[in-house]
This record gives structure tokens, sequence and C-alpha cells, in this order.
């Protein structure tokens, strides 16, 4: 066990309290220490409740001296993406717009989560609206990466990757609409899940795209991410689109062998073009899985391009429909990127939207058949590591699109087909970037994701990685 709590995983940190090992106030004020070393650097914090953290947190305590546990999370402290109502609480959605909006409700995510236990360590940074892949916020400013405060964290689950990859909060929720929980998670060195659609309930979260969003969970491993999707997924009254279908024992699934089964490398567009060193780190991968006994198959996938344009386009049509009242009566209070962005969805014909809307279902088809014998895809998540916060700061500018159709090209396609894709550290450039793979699979199989991942992690430390405070 580590001498500061804050280090260890959400799955141990967990057990330690429930067996009284480590109460929830000496956790809980690990974090806040560490939250109060790392934020002048990061940013990463939308607000800190150091008292009330404490405070709940000797709740936890005393309700558990008195036999009273109230879940696998039961005085745990979290923080979480500044989109996530919770009620009576103020929910900026990283923001000018709602900056002082209080949330009468609380999301059903949130919610299960607070059920298992968990003590509210404040709320986590975020790109304006979710929409945006690196970071920045001209707002509330730019957070910073922690293993090179010069560069981006990835968007738009921002201060989700950054906190969790300096051990702020043990893990963190996320919203992944385009590529927004395994940017952070690649840019970050964290393990990071975007869920099929549906799999767990969107109520309560803030929406940008009714077809595309998905809520999932940033942390430390693969085991922590099967804890937390376990609690969150399932049947939902409030959302109608949240599945019925059982949910499975995620952490099982976590103990799982790999030995036989077959990944699929594409041959085409998620290797072409890549950074040298991401195409070494995807090279040392597959050696790794290999090794371990599964074997690698070359797969021909359709053309991902297509993929890629028709959820922008779904994408930004769907987005400029929410936004479309605040962008007439409020457009000088959204940053210029984001207003350009939603304004563009405007341009696009209703006709395109309805054709890239109905073509999802033969997209599918095809891609299950080119990879029908496999039991997940492997690729990177970005074909660069992180960029530094200058070069990617594009504001208003023309070439604002190309910067972001090129950090999310190889997760697109993800978001259109509805899959579910685990982002996986795999790896550390020289200059000490880290670098993520995902891994992807079939609708609601999230379990044989989390089994291929949490193999992988039993014998790789990459996860295990802390960035230094400099």
């Amino acid at each position: 066990m580590s001498t500061e709590p804050a280090l260890m995983s959400l799955v141990s940190v967990a057990k330690a309290i429930a067996a009284k090992k480590l109460s929830s106030h000496e956790v809980t004020r690990s974090c806040l220490h560490r939250i109060a070393e790392w934020q002048p650097r990061l940013n990463a914090f939308m607000a800190i409740e150091s008292e009330a953290a404490l405070k709940a947190a000797d709740a936890a305590d005393a309700a558990l001296a008195k036999g009273d546990k109230r879940g696998a999370l039961h005085g745990v402290p979290l923080a979480h993406k500044d989109m996530y109502y919770e009620a009576g609480k103020v929910v900026t959605c990283g923001s000018l717009i709602r900056r002082d909006f209080v949330a009468t409700t609380t999301s059903t995510a949130l919610q299960r989560l607070k059920d298992a236990g968990t003590v509210r360590l404040g709320s986590l940074q975020m790109v304006e609206f979710a929409y945006g892949p690196t970071g920045h916020n001209v707002h509330y400013g730019a957070v910073h990466n922690p293993w090179h405060v010069d560069h981006i964290t990835g968007g738009s689950s921002s201060g989700s990757g950054s906190a969790v990859a300096a051990r702020l909060t043990f893990a963190a929720l996320g919203s992944d609409t385009g590529g927004s929980i395994r940017m952070p998670a690649h840019f970050c060195g964290v393990t990071g899940l975007k869920t099929t659609v549906g799999r767990v309930s969107r109520a309560g979260a803030m929406p940008l795209s009714q077809s595309l969003d998905t809520v999932g969970p940033l942390a430390q491993t693969v085991e922590d991410c099967a804890l937390l999707l376990g609690l969150m997924a399932g049947a939902d009254p409030e959302d109608p689109t949240a599945s019925t279908l059982p949910v499975p024992d995620y952490m099982e699934a976590t103990k799982g062998s790999i030995k036989g089964l077959r990944i699929g490398v594409p041959t085409a567009f998620y290797v072409d073009d890549l950074d040298p060193e991401v195409a070494r780190i995807l090279d040392e991968t597959i050696a790794v899985l290999k090794k371990e006994g599964a074997e690698i198959v070359q797969v021909e996938l359709p053309d991902q391009r297509q993929l890629t344009a028709a959820c922008q386009l779904v994408l930004a049509t769907e987005a400029a429909a929410l936004h479309k009242r605040w962008m007439i009566e409020r457009p000088q209070d959204y940053g210029p990127q984001v207003l350009m962005r939603l304004q563009n969805g405007l341009a696009i014909p209703g006709v395109s939207y309805l054709e890239a809307m109905r073509w999802r279902g033969p997209a599918l088809a095809a891609y299950l058949a080119a990879v029908a014998g496999t039991d997940a895809v492997l690729a990177p998540v970005a074909p660069v590591p992180a960029p530094t916060i200058a070069e990617s700061d594009v504001g208003n500018s023309d070439g604002a699109e190309a910067v972001i159709q090129r950090l999310t090209r190889f997760t697109r396609p993800v978001n259109y087909l509805g899959l579910p894709s685990l982002s996986i550290p795999s790896g550390f450039t020289k200059s000490g970037l880290p670098v993520g793979m995902q891994l992807i699979g079939r609708s609601f199989d999230e379990a044989m994701l989390l089994r291929i991942g949490a193999a992988f992690q039993r014998v790789t430390d990459f996860h295990q990685r802390i960035p230094e405070l400099k």
C-alpha cells in the first residue's frame, strides 16, 4: 500500500476504507493535499469543495464505524466533469452561459455513484459545452497536461484526464461524443472507457448530440473502470434510450486470460500517417498482446474516412439544434471556436443529416462483417502525442477544423457506429509524453474490452506511472 493514499487505485482504496485500514478522512485529506499542490499548475478543477468533502468523509467514517456501509465506494472521494447535474450545485458546463446555473436534479450516473458511497471533492474543468478535442477554454483557461504542463490534455473531458493522471481524484466521469474520453486518456496516460450508446443513462448529463453522446469513466486502471461501469450501467426510467439489457459482471471479466483471443489490427486508416513514436508504441502493444497468447490478425475495414465525415455531420447538426436559441440570443457569450463550430452546423441541409443517419445501420453492418472472427480491434487513439497548448490554440481561424479533424480522425468512426472503445496507456515518447491505444469492440461487449485491457495492464506498468510536480 502506498504511503500516500491518493496514489492508490480506486479499487485498492475502496477496499482499504472498507477494511478500515484507511479512513475516508485520511484519503480525502490526501487528495485535497495533492489538489492544493497541483491545481495552480494544471487548472483541472472548476470548483474545490474542501470543507464539505472533509465533512462528508467524517460522516462516512462514522457510518462505517456503526456497520453502515453504503456501497462499493463507501467513503471514496471523487470529482467529475462539470456537466453532470447535482441538485443544489452550480454546473457550468465549462461555459459563460451557464456559469450561474444551479441544477435542480441529479444525473443518474452521478446518483448511482453517490449511492455507492462516494464523497464529492468538487467539479472538474472541461471544454465549453463539451465541444472541442484539445482542452482549451477561453472562459476558464486551458487545462494543462501533468506530464508536460505546456501540452494539451485533450478534450472535452480535459479536467478529468488531467486530474486522474496527477492522482487528484481516483476516477472521474467524462463523456464521449467524438472522442472526449479516449483523447484525454491517451494524452494524459490514464484508462478511459467509451461505452456503447445506451449502456449508461444520460439523464441529467448536459447533452451535446442526442444520438452520439455516451457516459463513461476515466481512471487509473481497467479494473477501476470495470467497477465504475458495473455501478452505473443499466436501465433508467429517466432515460428511455438507456438499454434494458442485463449488466454483466465487469469485474469478473477483468480476471480472464486473453489466450486464444483474436485481435484485429487495421491494414489502413488507423495506421496511416502515424507519428513515428505512436507507430512504435502500436508495434510494442501488439508484441505484448501476442506474448500473452492473443492471435493478431489483419483486418480490412470499410472506408473509415466516410464514417469520420458522417460523424462530424451528425454531431454538428445535433449540437447546432440544441444551441440554436442561445446562438440567436447570446452569441457574444460563446468562445469564438465553439461558436464557429456551432454556426457551421446551422448550414448543414436537413437532407444531408437524414442521409447520414440512415447510413448508420448499413455502415455498422459493413464494419461488423469486416471484423467477423475477431474479438476486438486494436488501433491508436490519435495519430500524434499531445501537441502544445500554443500550437493547438487555433481560436477562430480557418485552420481550426483541420486541427480538430486530425486529432479526432481515429475516434469519430467509433462514435458514429455507437460501439464501445477502451483507451489504455501503452507507452511513452522519448520526451515523456504518454500514448494510448484503443480497443474497439462490439455493441454492449464492454466486458471483452475490459478483459483484454486488464490482461495488458497485468504485464505492463504504464498505467502505474505518476507525473512529478515540477
